[in-house]
């Protein structure tokens, strides 16, 4: 490993987007193309949603912002030339936690996939999958506030920024030769 390498720091992917925006897809894409692990809220989250009987919504959120402080917790004891996949929506939590917690895990180069998707497609995925998600996730109530969120939603441009249509076919060349060029400088 070349002393370069050494001093670059942690990269991170940030696979970004509201829920049912398509990050999951996006981020097993690029994890099975350049063999990298993914961290997601959802893998961290769920298994502790399963110990739970009921889970309203405020406590969804503490279940959720306890897999964000993980994920950036297992960055953090990474090796320096580690590169991570964190497949999550970030406009969850203000965009200075986000810096906060990049700053404190040693990550120097962030790559971002911007998952776009309209309002009414997100709420369309998000419903077809109600009946397979997990007990505790937010049900149909939901659906009216995901519109407006998804037709508000930007990416947190805290580096280069890839942005993924989900009203078109997904362009898996363009979006792995813009993964390796980002991850080669």
């Amino acid at each position: 490993m070349s002393q370069t390498t050494r001093t670059q720091g942690k990269t991170v992917v940030l696979v970004n987007g509201v829920p049912a925006s398509g990050k999951s897809t996006i981020a097993r894409l690029l994890s099975e193309h350049f063999a990298l692990p993914i961290l997601t809220i959802d893998g961290i989250k769920e298994p502790f949603m399963a110990q739970f009987d009921e889970i309203d919504r405020p406590f969804n959120r503490r279940l959720g912002s306890a897999a964000y402080e993980v994920i950036w917790s297992i960055v953090a004891d990474s090796p320096m030339q580690c590169v991570f996949i964190v497949d999550a929506w970030f406009g969850f939590q203000p965009k200075e936690a986000l810096e906060r917690y990049l700053e404190q895990a040693g990550v120097t180069r962030v790559l971002e996939v911007w998952n776009q998707i309209p309002g009414p497609l997100a709420a369309e995925r998000y419903a077809q999958r109600l009946g397979v998600r997990r007990h505790g996730h937010p049900g149909e109530e939901y659906l009216p506030e995901l519109v407006k969120l998804a037709d508000n939603a930007e990416p947190m441009s805290l580096g280069p920024v890839y942005t993924v249509d989900h009203r078109e076919p997904i362009d898996r060349a363009g979006l792995v030769a813009w993964l390796d060029n980002g991850m080669g400088q």
